[in-house]
């Protein structure tokens, strides 16, 4: 088996809020013992719903946050504290795609010279060999040298977020951490911008974490998927056989609203919302919204154990041995 490119161990990530002027200090749990491993070359897609702690887990995992509980070791190294001379060097190697493409690019500089600064901060090649450098990437991503002169505000969304890959491939990474990088494009733009990516994997052998809350999506582009549920995974898997059976009762809500050609599946609405993470339920998170939860549910949190040699599942309802799960009514 391929030897892993990075893993994560035991994150958890907490922020402090005030109720009040003078209230005490209230703990939240964005992200809360997530474990990890991606092989190069592989895609390991993240979904759920907003505030799960997606977006909090991949700046872990790139080290632009600093974890409070837990460890996180690229190529077999721990990722060096961040702003560190060695942190800045392994950002050649470890890149992420920004959901907001707008945001992440400087209005006041032509887009040629934001993809060439890569190059400019880890290379010391020739201006003019830089130069042709990122004319050859915007060209590979679909963009011509003549887009490269204009600024970010004079192109479409679509061709920001090819300019914000383009840069961060720039350095010829080994690993992306994609933060919803086509939530804010049309469908149409969307498979693009998807396809794109799985073109240049194919390519230059990338490994990526893939964060969304569409499932469609995720689908496309990961080979394994994990779902996440206020800060934790409730179950992680193949692609193919999390769709084909979801074993947790969120999983399979998610399944049966993402449409899927030759299935038809009963859609099941979830009720609720989901709870403020500073409040968080006893026993499992999800069991206020679960038409399955049992009394056990209700008060000891469900550990993410094997089920099948490939699945994990946090849930009392799934039998670890058979990875079997009771349906709902």
């Amino acid at each position: 088996m391929t030897a892993e490119l990075v893993r994560a161990q035991g994150l958890a990530r907490v922020y402090h809020s005030r109720r009040g002027l003078f209230g005490q200090a209230v703990g939240v749990r964005a992200v809360d013992s997530v474990s990890l491993t991606i092989r190069p070359g592989e895609t390991l897609g993240v979904v759920g719903e907003s505030g799960s702690g997606k977006s909090t887990l991949g700046r872990m995992v790139l080290g632009l946050e600093v974890p409070d509980e837990g460890s996180v070791t690229f190529a077999g190294q721990p990722v060096p504290p961040i702003r560190s001379a060695a942190w800045r060097q392994s950002r050649s190697r470890m890149q992420m795609i920004y959901q907001d493409p707008l945001g992440a690019l400087d209005r006041r500089l032509p887009v040629i010279e934001q993809v060439r600064e890569p190059l400019d901060i880890h290379e010391g090649a020739a201006r003019s060999e830089r130069q042709e450098r990122a004319v050859r990437m915007l060209e590979r991503v679909g963009l011509s040298a003549r887009q490269g002169s204009r600024y970010p505000h004079e192109l479409s969304g679509g061709q920001r977020q090819r300019v914000v890959l383009a840069r961060a491939l720039m350095t010829r990474p080994d690993f992306l951490v994609c933060d919803e990088p086509v939530s804010a494009l049309d469908v149409s733009i969307q498979a693009q911008v998807v396809n794109l990516l799985i073109d240049l994997q194919a390519d230059l052998g990338l490994a990526m974490l893939f964060i969304s809350h569409d499932l469609r999506v995720v689908r496309q582009i990961s080979g394994r998927i994990a779902v996440m549920y206020l800060g934790r995974f409730v179950e992680e898997g193949d692609a193919d056989d999390l769709f084909a059976e979801p074993l947790h009762p969120y999983t399979r809500a998610l399944v049966s609203a993402a449409p899927s050609p030759g299935r038809r599946a009963e859609r099941i609405v979830l009720s609720g919302e989901p709870p403020n993470p500073a409040d968080r339920p006893q026993g499992c998170a999800f069991h206020p919204r679960c038409p399955l939860a049992a009394a056990r549910c209700r008060t000891e949190a469900p550990r993410l154990v094997a089920v099948d040699g490939t699945r994990r599942v946090a849930c009392h309802l799934v039998e670890p041995a058979a990875g079997t799960a009771r349906k709902a009514a």
